[in-house]
């Protein structure tokens, strides 16, 4: 925020996890939003995820290149209207490959091919429990960024969803890249902080917008 007395400052939160703040900059975050709002449109739009136990998460989710569901990756909407996953954008890669390289160090991204995005959507009362991104077949960084109103992340350890984690707040634009050992810890959403987002972006609510390598086999 302009009003803070001191920038905030890029901190690594445990071993190959960095938060990054304002790694987007506001005519980078309305053109990521631009492009949420078309990703969201159906068909393959945007979806209320269901669990296995017959609930169902808050947060409402959008899928490109991969369609996850728990828990698991398919070609089409399996778990929704059954439509044909949106593609996958070669820029977004690029983009997610940039993060890893700003974030970790370039070394960290060679080889890494993004194919997937998940696109969480959190008015002011969702929220995301703890879990780990256990699903794909490479262990490539995650790439996170976020969008809108501010949010409490919990990151925390690969062996359990209890402490010890810290939590992180993570504003419009900011980044956050975990791999390494990190990669399979387990991390949530406890809280959103409604009205935060800012002013000039337009958004109501939350969005993140999280990349993975799947390292399963092309489609032919």
């Amino acid at each position: 925020m302009d009003s803070e007395l001191f920038p905030r400052e890029r901190a690594q939160v445990a071993p190959g996890a960095v938060h990054v703040p304002d790694w987007a900059d506001p005519a980078h975050q309305r053109e990521l939003l631009r492009a949420c709002r078309d990703w969201a449109r159906p068909p393959a739009g945007l979806r209320t995820v269901r669990t296995p136990g017959g609930g169902t998460m808050t947060a409402r989710q959008v899928c490109l290149g991969w369609h996850w569901y728990p828990y698991a990756y398919a070609r089409t909407v399996s778990d929704g209207d059954g439509a044909p996953v949106k593609p996958f954008p070669a820029w977004l890669g690029e983009l997610g490959r940039r993060a890893v390289a700003d974030a970790l160090g370039a070394e960290q991204v060679a080889g890494a091919a993004y194919d997937i995005a998940l696109i969480n959507f959190y008015d002011g009362d969702a929220r995301m429990g703890m879990h780990r991104d256990a699903d794909e077949k490479s262990d490539a960084p995650v790439v996170s960024l976020s969008l809108g109103d501010t949010c409490v992340f919990r990151f925390g350890n690969p062996r359990t969803r209890t402490r010890p984690y810290t939590d992180v707040e993570l504003r419009s634009g900011d980044l956050f890249v975990f791999g390494g050992p990190s990669r399979l810890a387990y991390h949530g959403v406890p809280r959103v902080l409604p009205g935060t987002a800012p002013a000039g972006l337009g958004l109501t609510g939350r969005l993140n917008i999280t990349l993975r390598v799947s390292g399963f086999p092309a489609a032919t």
